[in-house]
């Protein structure tokens, strides 16, 4: 039954994307976000559905959408050098099996970032992708967000819909991302247009943020609480009250702690120590390793290279017994570790070469975030106060993901690449108007000059 009803959902889903194409783009967005073949027993898993949703999505706009206002920046042709790259090591990778599995959806998230920017034409086409990349994690956020609050959840033990623990089911992925959506979440209930912005958006609003920061609380992600903090900081830096925001905030978090499930904050304590937790040793041992591994092979070993890794490091434990207290060492032999850091996944699989496109790719997204915001922070007008506040909300929920992303390997999940998209396509939409209007400015001026009318 489940399995016909997504199928039913999709199938019409597809059939409005029809009638109106843009629509799917939002297909391919909560097709990529939510993974519906993963909550399918059969039907779906059999169907390449996100291949299929990416190809309706290009084939839809090579046929009938509207080119002339498409714009290619410099970003989108670095991701189409990083995929070039991508291509390269996988057909030289250390193991090709495993890498090619990886490169089937790799090439996709790359691709869907260069094509994105080329729809986003309009407000109304940016917001409606910010909207379904919120509606569609939603439906993890708020089913994480209810258990946590009802049952206090566990690291590894909450069930977020499907027992595949992979993609944005992971727990320090899923914390990682919610904390990044909660500016974009905060931006629509305050400028969206698509919904009445009334006490029911705003409700609504309030309620998911609250639920996407409980979810490093339901997964105990030290990930999520790392994020959770830095946002934190940025929003009060950015408030005019920081004063008074400041000190309601660390009461607020004290007053929780009681609150929260003695296992959550036995898992933060490991923060200040990595020794003292074995998972975070293992990271550190396989960073260590990544870094040897490049210096002999500068241009990578192509997906899931790390499978080769091995190593042995000391771990150590304090334990508190009858005779009291004592710091327990002992040798960890370990392999076959995940780099668990998109930094390191870079470096390890792409090399010097493919990091530095990675990091270049998302440096100039960032300053060209920051150039808007600065070039529109003072307007106020009705068609230009909300430019500034999103080029906020997508910088704050950039630099939490590229945070979260220093722990956990998503260098090459989809959502990224939308954001991204958001952030070239943004950037793109802005240029064509400065320059329609001052086309405008410089014909009325023409006209004023030879004594014609504007």
């Amino acid at each position: 039954m489940r399995d016909l009803f997504f199928l039913a959902f999709l199938a019409a889903f597809f059939l409005m994307g029809f009638r109106r194409p843009f629509l799917l783009v939002a297909v391919y967005a909560y097709i990529d976000i939510v993974s519906p073949q993963r909550l399918s027993y059969f039907l779906l898993n059999a169907i390449p559905i996100s291949f299929i949703a990416f190809a309706a999505m290009v084939g839809a706009w090579l046929l009938v959408d509207d080119k002339k206002d498409c714009r290619f920046s410099a970003r989108q042709g670095l991701m189409l050098l990083l995929v070039a790259w991508c291509g390269y090591t996988t057909m030289t990778a250390d193991f090709p099996v495993e890498a090619l599995t990886k490169w089937n959806w790799v090439w996709k998230a790359i691709i869907a970032g260069v094509f994105l920017p080329l729809v986003l034409r309009t407000r109304l086409r940016i917001e409606a992708l910010i909207v379904f990349m919120i509606l569609c994690a939603s439906t993890i956020i708020i089913n994480g967000g209810m258990k946590t609050a009802l049952s206090g959840g566990g690291y590894g033990v909450l069930n977020l819909m499907v027992e595949n623990n992979s993609g944005l089911y992971e727990g320090s992925i899923i914390s990682c991302v919610a904390i990044a959506l909660i500016p974009l979440i905060l931006w629509v209930s305050a400028y969206g247009t698509i919904f009445p912005r009334d006490w029911k958006l705003k409700a609504f609003c309030y309620a998911l943020c609250l639920a996407c920061m409980l979810m490093p609380v339901g997964t105990e992600a030290r990930t999520g609480l790392v994020c959770l903090v830095i946002l934190a900081g940025m929003m009060l830096m950015r408030s005019s009250k920081k004063f008074v925001y400041g000190p309601l905030m660390a009461l607020a978090a004290l007053a929780a702690i009681p609150f929260l499930p003695a296992s959550f904050t036995q898992r933060m304590g490991t923060i200040e120590n990595h020794q003292g937790d074995e998972s975070a040793s293992t990271r550190v041992a396989v960073w260590m390793w990544t870094l040897d591994y490049v210096k002999q092979h500068p241009g990578g070993g192509g997906f899931d290279n790390y499978l080769q890794n091995s190593f042995t490091y000391f771990a150590q434990s304090t334990i508190s017994d009858d005779s009291g207290t004592r710091v327990e060492r002992r040798l960890v032999t370990d392999q076959g570790r995940a780099y668990h850091s998109a930094y390191f996944e870079l470096l390890g699989e792409q090399g010097y070469f493919g990091f530095a496109i990675w990091a270049l790719i998302h440096f100039i997204c960032f300053i060209r975030t920051e150039m808007i915001r600065r070039a529109y922070r003072k307007r106020d007008g009705p068609d230009e106060a909300w430019i500034a506040p999103l080029a906020v909300a997508l910088q704050q929920g950039h630099i939490i993901y590229m945070i979260g992303s220093l722990f956990v390997g998503i260098a090459y999940q989809p959502f990224i690449f939308m954001m991204l998209a958001l952030q070239i396509g943004l950037d793109t939409y802005l240029t064509r108007r400065r320059k329609a209007a001052a086309k405008q400015s410089l014909a009325a001026s023409l006209a004023q000059h030879r004594g014609l009318p504007a």
